[in-house]
């Protein structure tokens, strides 16, 4: 088989970015089941800021401030105002968001020295000088070409300085009732960055598990959340020699 040239491979990306534009559009837009004010979605939050601060130590980042990062899929911008409070510079975070209202909201909650880019995330990250951290939070779980995911986890890892790493959250499980996602599981991670040096924490109670247990009580979060079958994500440092 022929392998696509240039113009085979742009038009089979821009087929996969008008793919995205469509899956985000059939979303509800505000969906309070992601919100901070229900506790299954503030424990899972908590839970995965700890599980980071433990993985930047484990890893050697003491000094957050002194770290370049770019977020790939910034979103609404919640992920680097996350960042910030854990202790990253502003003018040293940056972050490519596909969705025009995605990124205007971000623009309009994060401070002006957070540099936002509103596109193409293979072609920012082809054109950017490479940083310390690449970071990722379910996007890859959004993407369901498989041979989208491998440019975009190509251009991630080339976007790495030496010594630096991709950060990785996503869910690697498939979602029965969700067509518009498909989990990641460690295998697909491993074999999307080949040369990386894995590290890796099964974090997140399974979203309608922790949903029912919070409606008793919050303090269940934690309780199944010792069980490692129940976790669905993962929180993985992808490390560049």
């Amino acid at each position: 088989m022929t392998p696509p040239d240039d113009t085979e491979l742009q038009d089979q990306s821009q087929a996969e970015l008008q793919a995205v534009h469509d899956r985000y559009a059939r979303r509800a837009p505000q969906d309070a089941r992601y919100s901070l004010l229900n506790p299954a979605a503030l424990a899972a939050w908590q839970e995965r800021q700890r599980a980071m601060l433990r993985m930047f130590a484990q890893q050697g980042c003491t000094d957050l401030a002194s770290l370049d990062l770019v977020e790939v899929g910034s979103g609404g911008g919640g992920n680097l105002l996350e960042l910030l409070r854990l202790g990253f510079t502003p003018s040293r975070l940056a972050g490519v968001e596909l969705l025009a209202d995605r990124h205007a909201a971000a623009r309009a909650v994060l401070p002006a020295a957070v540099a936002l880019t509103h596109g193409d995330a293979l072609a920012f990250l082809q054109q950017s000088p490479r940083c310390d951290i690449v970071y990722q939070s379910t996007v890859f779980s959004s993407l369901l070409d498989a041979a989208f995911q491998q440019r975009l986890a190509d251009a991630m890892w080339a976007a790495v300085k030496p010594g630096g790493a991709v950060l990785w959250y996503d869910f690697t499980y498939d979602n029965p009732r969700n067509p518009d996602v498909r989990g990641v599981p460690l295998a697909r991670i491993r074999a999307l960055f080949p040369q990386a040096r894995l590290s890796v924490r099964r974090v997140t109670l399974a979203p309608p598990i922790a949903r029912a247990v919070c409606r008793v009580h919050p303090a269940l979060y934690t309780l199944l959340n010792t069980l490692p079958p129940l976790r669905t994500h993962v929180l993985c440092w992808l490390a560049k020699d």
